[in-house]
């Protein structure tokens, strides 16, 4: 197994990388390993590079797919679709091209949102389902949620503040991996540096603030997904135990018949950063249970 004890940005050698057209945007992914199929969706302030140590884990033993979303890492970078109904579809375009019918989805902060979006919308292709620390629109108590003035950022975006932003992404990424951390320190100088690179990429910033500028339409789409079902395969919501903690799996059991609680400790937000061996051993030991 991985030492998971520090952040590695880099995907080992044995990982392949391609760009994937579909839904109308190009989709950067890494792929390798062998076995049941495991797809990896990231947020925020971050790519799919933030998995490397989770992936290179699973890969020991499944297949795994790690996608950056539409608009951000290497993806394209389209005016819009990010709404994460359309973003699900980006996500089924990357199974189908990798003909991959079923999958364990494990996601994170923006990634959750995708990821309920597409497990709403295809069910039969979800086995297990993995939501780490962050809220879905329109599910449990989303607007009691949003009163929370740590969550400022939510509606905050616009052409306007692109422009306040520019050649200013790091002092703006700053305050998310400070405020969001328990340990402020374990989200590296390498790791800043290099997300705070890929965000200044021409549209990323764009990308972001429309990823939460989307959230009204998703908590729309969510609620009518909620109307004909709750989602039905197993859940583990996941929050950091300085961060979301517990209400991660409040806010699935609004939205899911079998949700179990898991807690990363000693973590914040960052659960990759802050606590990476916890984390894996977390979402391995539910990925192999077996109920």
């Amino acid at each position: 197994m991985i030492a998971a004890s520090r952040m590695v940005l880099d995907y080992p050698a044995a990982f392949n990388k391609r760009q994937i057209e579909t839904n109308g945007v190009s989709i950067y992914v890494r792929q390798a390993g062998k076995g049941s199929a495991v797809l990896l969706l990231h947020g925020y302030g971050e790519t799919g590079d933030m998995w490397v140590p989770m992936a290179v884990d699973l890969a020991r033993d499944h297949t795994v797919i790690v996608p950056d979303l539409r608009g951000l890492g290497l993806s394209s970078k389209p005016m819009g679709g990010f709404d994460k109904k359309t973003q699900a579809g980006d996500v089924s375009g990357v199974l189908d091209a990798l003909k991959i019918e079923r999958v364990d989805l494990v996601a994170h902060d923006i990634g959750n949102m995708v990821a309920f979006a597409f497990a709403a919308q295809h069910p039969e292709r979800v086995r297990r389902l993995v939501l780490i620390d962050a809220p879905v629109p329109g599910v449990g108590p989303w607007e009691e949620i949003l009163k929370n003035p740590l969550l400022w950022h939510f509606r905050f975006g616009g052409p306007d503040m692109e422009r306040l932003v520019a050649g200013r992404e790091r002092i703006y990424l700053d305050r998310f991996w400070n405020e969001f951390s328990a340990t402020p320190s374990r989200f590296s100088e390498a790791a800043r540096v290099h997300y705070a690179d890929l965000y200044a990429l021409p549209g990323a910033m764009h990308s972001g603030f429309a990823q939460f500028a989307a959230f009204d339409q998703d908590a729309i789409d969510n609620r009518s997904f909620l109307a004909h079902d709750k989602l039905k395969m197993p859940v583990l919501g996941l929050g950091g135990e300085k961060s979301f903690g517990p209400m991660m799996a409040t806010v699935m059991r609004a939205g899911a018949t079998n949700v179990t609680e898991g807690i990363v400790p000693d973590s914040g937000h960052w659960i990759m950063e802050e606590n990476p061996g916890a984390t894996i051993g977390l979402v391995r030991g539910f990925l192999e249970r077996s109920d």
